[in-house]
């Protein structure tokens, strides 16, 4: 090699030396291998029942506190020297931090560690339920419902990570989560069953001293059984922080919108638009800021796909469909004056119908019978919802008892199956699109409620005004049965005092009333045959998704030559 040569592979090497150390001074290290979760441990029978038994507690504690109050909305109302419509804002405060803080919270969970986010999340729920006690007054007890809705939050995901626990990791997607989805269930029957006599024996004190009992046996259960905490991850930015204030303010106003629209009416008070207005503009505020940021809070990207698209349309749906039960049924026996202690063995039904369909869910959900069980959930919804249409004003609770069986079955069979999928499709991606799929959830069941029940009440609002003024225009004053029946409303009456005119006024009041109610019955029907009609659209949609997605085995058996 001549000198020439030497030099000029000398150099060489020293600017690639130079280069390389460069590139290690600029570059960063590289980030260090996730580490892998701890091995799943099975518990002794003893202890993994006591697990459970945290899990179905945590949950029914979430949702019983506003289960009791939407479910004891009149009998609460009186207490609080409040009208209907004001005593609603308990409602309205609960949801507008609940729609969305769980979002949130699941990172907060990932940085933090499970263990420790469960042992102090629990805490400020014991406190809200203890500063219940206290208070009488309606403006304390709706910003206590307001930090209420904000410390249940978290309370739904400990129910799931407590059952989830003591399933290995291939059991978690199908018999965990049907089990958890279970408890998370059963808060509007218990409150059903429950409420009347601690109405009676302590008013409305007796339901906060229930909610917090159970709170402190929860805030007990989970000091002694700690959970198995995966590898914390440092996931929260300062962003962060202002994607979730304008989701949370863009999802809270939806919230209070969709609850008292119908109560104040949509087009009536100009608060409802200015709400609504706020709802849409941090929303699409949010929206836009996620767009444009490279680790963000949510991927609007990837919600916005098809796939995620169809799949919040399946749940928002199905949670419409459910608001025949929580809301349609249950009102309408409220309408014909029934109170809860007369509906105690429908609440029984429901009870025993989503325990039982959790379970067989459990047993029967594999990968590929998700479009089977949804299938099934559907045709016994549409059954329970068009028996129900055939009400008439002498329907009593024991007449329901088989179509809100069929209806709760049904509902117990629908949710597991989508969630997993969704679930497990998200945890292939990573963990911002597990924080996507929560948002997509929550927004379906939660926001889906509340919009399920807004539609179905305007819903029934409007048919009851078409067919009272149907029915009054048929009710003749110089028809002899008018006349006949009024008369008979007048006579009665007429034991109670000597004054013929009040009886003629209170005997008239009590005929336009009975007006009234058979037009709330024929309303209510429609909105359960309406109801009926839209589960029948599900199933015929499902069927042709089916068929669609097997087209080509059908071709292909359609082509294959028939042999003698």
């Amino acid at each position: 090699m001549s000198t020439r040569e030497a030099t000029a592979r000398t150099e060489d090497l020293q600017t690639e030396q130079l280069e390389t150390a460069a590139t290690d001074v600029q570059a960063p290290p590289p980030a260090p291998a996730p580490a892998s979760p701890p091995p799943f441990v099975p518990k002794p029978l003893p202890i993994a029942l006591l697990y459970a038994l945290t899990s179905l507690t945590a949950a029914v504690m979430q949702g019983l506190g506003t289960a009791m109050i939407s479910t004891n909305l009149q009998q609460i109302a009186g207490p609080l020297e409040a009208t209907q419509n004001e005593a609603a804002w308990l409602m309205a405060a609960y949801l507008f931090p609940n729609a969305s803080l769980g979002l949130f919270l699941f990172k907060v969970r990932t940085q933090y560690g499970i263990r420790q986010f469960c042992e102090l999340a629990i805490i400020p729920y014991v406190i809200v339920s203890l500063a219940h006690l206290w208070v009488n007054d309606l403006g304390l007890s709706i910003a206590l419902r307001f930090f209420a809705g904000a410390a249940a939050a978290p309370i739904s995901s400990m129910a799931f990570l407590y059952m989830l626990e003591i399933f290995p990791p291939e059991k978690k997607l199908n018999i965990g989560l049907c089990l958890a989805l279970i408890g998370l269930s059963l808060s509007t029957p218990i409150a059903g069953l429950i409420s009347p006599s601690l109405l009676d024996i302590h008013d409305l004190r007796g339901l906060y001293l229930v909610e917090l009992a159970l709170a402190l046996i929860v805030f007990g259960l989970i000091y002694i059984l700690p959970l198995t905490s995966p590898p914390r991850a440092k996931v929260i930015s300062s962003m962060d922080y202002v994607s979730y204030g304008l989701l949370a303010t863009s999802m809270g106003c939806l919230a209070v919108f969709f609850t008292m629209g119908r109560l104040y009416w949509w087009l009536e008070a100009n608060w409802l638009a200015w709400v609504l207005i706020t709802g849409i503009v941090s929303g699409t505020l949010c929206i836009m800021l996620e767009l444009n940021r490279k680790n963000n809070l949510i991927d609007v990207r990837w919600i916005g796909s098809w796939e995620i698209v169809h799949f919040a349309g399946v749940l928002l749906v199905f949670r419409m469909l459910l608001t025949e039960q929580s809301t349609g049924a249950i009102n309408f026996f409220r309408q014909l004056g029934l109170f809860n202690e007369q509906m105690a063995h429908l609440y029984w039904a429901v009870l025993i119908a989503s325990v039982a369909s959790g379970l067989l869910c459990a047993v029967f959900m594999k990968p590929g019978r998700e479009a089977a069980i949804h299938l099934l959930a559907l045709i016994l919804i549409a059954a329970g919802t068009f028996m129900d249409s055939q009400s008439t004003v002498l329907t009593r609770p024991d007449q329901m008892l088989l179509s809100q069986s069929l209806i709760a079955f049904g509902s117990g069979l629908f949710l597991p199956p989508a969630m997993a999928v969704g679930f497990a499709a998200a945890l292939k991606k990573g963990l911002t699109y597990i924080i996507s799929f929560i948002a997509v959830f929550l927004f379906t069941q939660k926001v889906g409620a509340f919009i399920g029940s807004a539609l179905f009440g305007s819903f029934v609002t409007w048919r009851e005004q078409y067919h009272s003024a149907i029915l009054t225009s048929r009710l003749l004053p110089t028809d002899p049965l008018v006349v006949q029946r009024i008369n008979q409303y007048v006579s009665a009456y007429s034991r109670t005092g000597s004054d013929a005119m009040q009886h003629t006024i209170q005997g008239t009041s009590t005929f336009a009333k009975q007006v009234q109610q058979q037009a709330y019955v024929l309303a209510y029907n429609d909105a359960f045959f309406a109801t009926f009609v839209l589960a029948a659209v599900a199933i015929g949609l499902l069927l042709f998704h089916i068929l669609w997605n097997n087209r080509h085995r059908f071709l292909h058996r359609a082509d294959t030559p028939q042999t003698a």
